[in-house]
């Protein structure tokens, strides 16, 4: 089997984003090791690095899928608390870890092994880059570690803080969906920034109860914590599935409303286009042949005799008559063209573009189709024929004078005979 172009185009997708993860987790690993020095913890702090650890996994878990794009979590929470309790380097590496763990569980979900180490790649080199470059920035700005207490030195660093780190996590996620092929704006959305500001804020309480509290307080501010987050989990869900049912709805409205846009401009027994529909494209047509000066050409078809074709075949194969006529003309009809069912078994072409001597070559292509159909096999004896009135504008401005024009050539076309095109 070999591959289509969509799935080599999808190929080409994966290894691009599986390059940029790499590169990420490469550039963290490198800035990590150059700031290692900044660490604060040492092998007799095993306690709070898998508490830390645990509560980071915890906090990416209570999250939200993103419509059009990844994964949105509360993480931001035990971010940015390590970070203020921590220092920047062991909160980068800690949090580092946790979202390159976290993803491997959608391989139980049947998720392709390259794309699970992709996210984990993009997720641990981005939050840790984050972290440490937010962390850093907090610390150059004054902003003590362990946070223990709010002043203005400290409240503006934290702002720092905060902004930079959600500054990097939007450049991220719009270099990852362009690297993807999908747009910018894919991967923003005013709500989740919302979110994760929210959850950097709430970080900052977690830190000073941390710093300033008994571990029972701790504890406590934890449970109704997690309440909290799983609350607004529940809503940002309840909130896309409303999203979707509101898409979902709007898209089937849109295609009801075409259906009957569908109904009101065509001929049910045809398909073809009525005369309201042919009207107002006459209108528009000739109105913009008369601008700019190019030719158009209206043609008027009878099918003769159809009254006979009723009374001795039935009004069932008359019927049919004109179903096949409709196909045999819209068959050969070009896209900037209009064919109609004008009224009864009259048809209208509106040939834009053409001009009398093309209109009157294609009109007699049309006659001599409808002629050399194989009609007895419809019912036996019939024979199908067209007469054809053709009127290419020459100084008329208005459809319903070259209209007129057409009408009075398919008269004579009658008149000498029927089965014959008739051009002025």
């Amino acid at each position: 089997m070999t591959d289509t172009p969509s799935d080599h185009a999808r190929l080409q997708s994966q290894s691009a984003e599986l390059l940029f993860a790499a590169a990420l987790f490469a550039g963290a690993i490198v800035a990590l090791a150059l700031s290692w020095q900044g660490s604060n913890l040492d092998a007799g702090d095993l306690p709070r690095v898998a508490f830390v650890l645990a509560f980071a996994l915890f906090t990416i878990s209570i999250g939200y899928a993103h419509p059009t794009f990844g994964h949105v979590s509360f993480d931001r929470v035990a971010q940015v608390a390590s970070i203020l309790v921590l220092g920047p380097v062991d909160a980068a590496w800690l949090n580092g870890l946790a979202s390159f763990i976290y993803p491997w569980h959608r391989l139980r979900k049947g998720v392709p092994p390259p794309s699970v180490l992709s996210a984990a790649l993009t997720n641990a080199g981005l939050m840790a880059l984050m972290i440490l470059a937010g962390g850093k920035l907090y610390q150059n700005l004054g902003g003590p570690v362990p946070l223990t207490l709010l002043d203005l030195r400290s409240m503006g660093a934290i702002l720092a803080l905060l902004l930079t780190m959600q500054a990097i996590n939007e450049a991220g996620m719009m270099v990852l969906a362009w690297v993807r092929g999908q747009a910018a704006s894919h991967s923003v959305s005013l709500f989740d920034t919302l979110t994760e500001l929210t959850s950097g804020l709430i970080g900052v309480l977690v830190a000073i109860v941390w710093t300033r509290m008994e571990i029972e307080v701790f504890l406590l501010m934890l449970a109704v914590l997690a309440a909290g987050m799983l609350a607004l989990k529940s809503f940002a869900e309840m909130r896309f599935k409303l999203e979707r049912l509101v898409e979902e709805r709007t898209a089937a409205l849109r295609d009801k409303t075409l259906q009957l846009e569908r109904l009101v401009a065509q001929d049910t027994l045809t398909g073809l286009y009525n005369r309201r529909h042919a009207d107002a494209f006459l209108v528009r047509e000739m109105e913009h042949a008369t601008r700019v000066g190019h030719p158009i050409s209206i043609a008027i078809a009878d099918v003769d005799r159809f009254k006979q074709i009723n009374d001795g075949h039935s009004h069932t194969v008359g019927d049919r008559v004109l179903e096949r006529v409709a196909q045999l003309l819209s068959e050969r009809m070009r896209d900037s063209d209009l064919v109609a069912r004008y009224g009864g078994e009259e048809f209208l072409f509106c040939l834009v573009g053409m001009s009398d001597q093309e209109a009157v070559a294609f009109c007699e292509e049309l006659r001599r189709a409808v002629e050399r159909e194989r009609w007895p096999a419809l019912a036996p004896g019939l024979q199908v024929t067209l007469s054809i009135g053709v009127a290419t504008r020459r100084h008329e401005t208005t459809a319903h004078a070259l209209l007129h024009h057409a009408d009075v050539c398919l008269y004579r076309a009658k008149d000498l005979g029927r089965n014959r095109v008739v051009a002025r």
